[in-house]
This record gives structure tokens, C-alpha cells and sequence, in this order.
């Protein structure tokens, strides 16, 4: 089991990731809060993705976030690292991801 502090530096570390390849891409039309629920630790991540980056992680939840990703601290690190993939880990349920369908298309680009 990943501890918290494995789990936040995961989120930093794909904010960096994000934020070196935004220029790249281009701008992505999303801007939307984000919470990250780590249902093994008991605890919760919340941000804002905006214009391809990951800004202003915090501790805790945001019930009113309109993207929530819940996962195991393992899994969540193994995602936010890239060694476990987002549409597997979707259909075999060991992440669920609630946000509008076309929230979810524009977030493919940013993995």
C-alpha cells in the first residue's frame, strides 16, 4: 500500500509532467476542479486542471469537484506514473472516474 505522501507526490509529479508538455500540445479547452480519492488511506486530493496543468493541489475533498477520480493508493500511484493503464484500470473497475463523457474524452489527451 502507498503511503499519502507516495500518493501527493505522484500528483505533483504529473502536475510537472503536465506543465512541461502544455506548450507542446497546445492549450486544452478544460477547466475544471478535480478530487482524488484514496479509498485505502481514508483520504482525499483536490485540484484545478486548466489549460493542460494541474494547479493548486491541496489536501482533502471537494464534494462539488466536477471530475472525481477514487482509486487504491497503489493503483492511483501506478496511474499518475503511467505504469497502469486508464481504460483498463476503468473496465476492470480499479478506478472509477465520474465527470461528464465529454470531460472524460479531453482528459484522454492529458494522459
Amino acid at each position: 500500500m502507498a503511503s499519502v505522501d507516495e500518493c501527493r507526490q505522484a500528483l505533483h509529479d504529473l502536475a510537472a509532467k503536465l506543465d512541461r508538455n502544455a506548450e507542446a500540445r497546445g492549450k486544452l479547452d478544460l477547466d475544471r476542479t478535480l478530487a482524488c480519492r484514496v479509498t485505502d488511506l481514508g483520504t482525499a486530493f483536490h485540484a484545478r486542471l486548466s489549460d493542460g496543468r494541474l494547479a493548486d493541489i491541496a489536501d482533502g475533498d471537494d464534494p462539488k469537484a466536477k471530475i472525481a477520480l477514487t482509486a487504491a493508493s497503489d493503483d492511483l500511484v501506478a496511474l499518475l506514473t503511467g505504469n497502469l493503464d486508464v481504460t483498463r484500470a476503468i473496465a476492470s473497475r480499479q478506478i472509477s472516474v465520474k465527470a461528464n463523457p465529454f470531460d472524460l474524452l479531453k482528459l484522454r489527451k492529458l494522459l
